[in-house]
Order: structure tokens, then C-alpha cells, then sequence
């Protein structure tokens, strides 16, 4: 059963394979063979249902080839140095060439024989001679780079969302899944950029998370604009409520109750009762934000 797992660049988790002769504990830094080569990485333990969940789905493994020692950390500060000249190199020569590309990050392997330049764009970039460049200053050294999208680029930079925890991306999320505006409108959030986006510029991840919960929810339950029959008359569903369960109802006289599913019914015809709309239109935004919202969307 594997115990141990490391987090490798955009914050992605990778089963650790541990030989029965070597001890390792939560937090130490080893060194660990890739496809890139060798890197260094913190050891994370894991629980019962993570290891299962990895072995189900045959999750690629990573094999520890040593713990890191006395002389590698000094090693590892030496490539940290090295890492920050190269981005400033890098970067230097990105707007030598006028490139539209945006530099996120640059990380060496632990043998540094090769470096690789995490970088954004918004559109292609024909970087040959940016390349050209960097072949005669980093001789020797295997060059990658490597376009990454602005949702990758948060995971790497990391930091705490609007919940206050980590981001997602940072700490158990794997895989970006598609997220649009609907899920937003589905669960009756406030249809404002600084609402619903992440640090990313995206859609927050954390839209997906409950949304099959409302729509369940919401099948069992009466439309928003329908009339129903309540213990004080007649009325028109204008809200519904996952959280409490509940039906807001607006009456005749234009009083706003909350009743249970059980003690409505719902009524044919139309109900002559005016009700506020509880979502945001797709195209409606604050005066605060001058931005297209399906521009959050992937």
C-alpha cells in the first residue's frame, strides 16, 4: 500500500515509491527520478482512502532515490540562485524580442542538466530566436520552453483564495474541469466578477463542487415563477433554498414567507403576482467591473 507522496511543479500530487530499507518522515525534502530528470520534493504522507483510490485507478508512481542530505540542501540553494539569474535572463531577452508571452516561472533540475521556462501567452508565439539566445548563454543544458494557461500559472505561484484556505489548485485538485457561467446562475450567486473568479482570472473551481447537490435539489421542487397554494393563500415561488430546504414564496399582499415543500401545492393557471428575478442576467455586471463575463469562462 503506498504511504508517502511528493508534489512535483503545478502543484500535482504523485504516489512515492519507498524501497522497505530507507525511512523517510513527513516534510524532508529527497530526491526523486522523473521524466524530466532528477528533482527534489517533500515527502506528504497519505491516508488509507487516498492509496486505494491511487492503486484503483493504476496512478504512475515516482521512485525515491535518496534522502536528501547535508550537502544536497547546500546544492539546492545553489539551483535556487541559479533559477532566479536565469529568469532575469530570460526575461531580459523576452522583451529584447518584443514577445508577447508572459515569464511565470523557471526551475532547473536537481542534476542541471536541463531548464525549463514556464511561460504564459495569449496567442502562439514564435519564440526561435528567443531560443537561439538562450542556447548560447545555458550551454550544455537541455532548454524547454514550456506554454502553460493562467489557471496553471496560479497553482504554481500559489496562494489562498476567497474562502482563506489554499488555493484548490495548490493542494488536491488534479485535473481543471470546464467551468461556465451557468453554474453560477444555477445556484443563484451573484452573477459579479469579483464574486466568482479566482486570483486566476477564471471561474472558481469550487463553482462545480456542489452544483449536481442544487440541481437534484431543485427537481423536487416547484419552479421559480409558478404558483402554489400556501397555508396563507395564494403565491408565486420566488426563491428556493438548498441550504434550509425551503420554498420562498411571495403572497397577494406582498409578504414574503417560507414554506416547506410538504405544505404547498402547486396551482394551473397564471398567478397575477410581480416577483424580483433572484439570479444576475448573464450580461449584467457591476459598475465596479468593465469586463465581458464569459471572459472568466475557459
Amino acid at each position: 500500500m503506498i504511504k508517502y507522496a511528493v508534489n512535483l511543479i503545478k502543484n500535482t500530487f504523485h504516489p512515492l515509491i519507498v524501497p522497505e530499507s530507507t525511512e523517510v518522515e513527513q516534510g524532508q525534502l529527497i530526491l526523486v527520478k522523473t521524466e524530466n530528470g532528477e528533482e527534489t520534493a517533500k515527502v506528504f504522507r497519505v491516508n488509507d482512502k487516498i492509496s486505494k483510490a491511487w492503486e484503483k485507478k493504476k496512478t504512475e508512481p515516482l521512485h525515491l532515490i535518496r534522502v536528501l542530505e547535508q550537502k544536497d540542501l547546500e546544492i539546492l540553494e545553489e539551483i535556487k540562485i541559479a533559477e532566479d539569474e536565469a529568469f532575469k535572463t530570460c526575461k531580459s531577452l523576452v522583451a529584447t524580442h518584443n514577445l508577447n508571452m508572459s515569464l511565470v516561472k523557471t526551475k532547473y533540475t536537481f542534476d542541471r542538466r536541463k531548464v525549463t521556462f514556464y511561460y504564459t501567452a495569449p496567442e502562439r508565439v514564435d519564440f526561435r530566436g528567443l531560443l537561439k539566445d538562450l542556447t548560447q548563454i545555458f550551454k550544455r543544458v537541455r532548454i524547454d520552453l514550456r506554454h502553460i494557461g493562467v489557471r496553471d500559472e496560479t497553482s504554481i505561484l500559489e496562494g489562498n483564495g476567497l474562502c482563506g484556505r489554499p488555493f484548490c489548485c495548490c493542494t488536491f485538485l488534479r485535473n481543471f474541469e470546464s467551468i461556465n457561467i451557468k453554474l453560477a446562475k444555477d445556484q443563484g450567486m451573484p452573477i459579479t466578477p469579483g464574486k466568482i473568479s479566482g486570483t486566476c482570472g477564471r471561474l472558481l473551481c469550487c463553482l462545480d463542487y456542489e452544483y449536481k447537490n442544487y440541481i437534484d435539489f431543485a427537481k423536487d421542487m416547484p419552479p421559480i415563477g409558478s404558483g402554489v397554494m400556501t397555508p396563507d393563500g395564494l403565491g408565486k415561488v420566488c426563491l428556493l433554498s438548498m441550504l434550509s430546504g425551503k420554498i420562498t414564496v411571495k403572497l397577494e399582499d406582498g409578504k414574503m414567507n417560507e414554506y416547506k415543500k410538504e405544505d404547498i401545492e402547486m396551482v394551473d393557471g397564471e398567478v397575477n403576482i410581480d416577483i424580483d428575478t433572484p439570479s444576475t442576467p448573464y450580461d449584467e455586471v457591476t459598475d465596479d467591473y468593465n469586463i465581458d463575463i464569459k471572459q472568466l469562462e475557459d
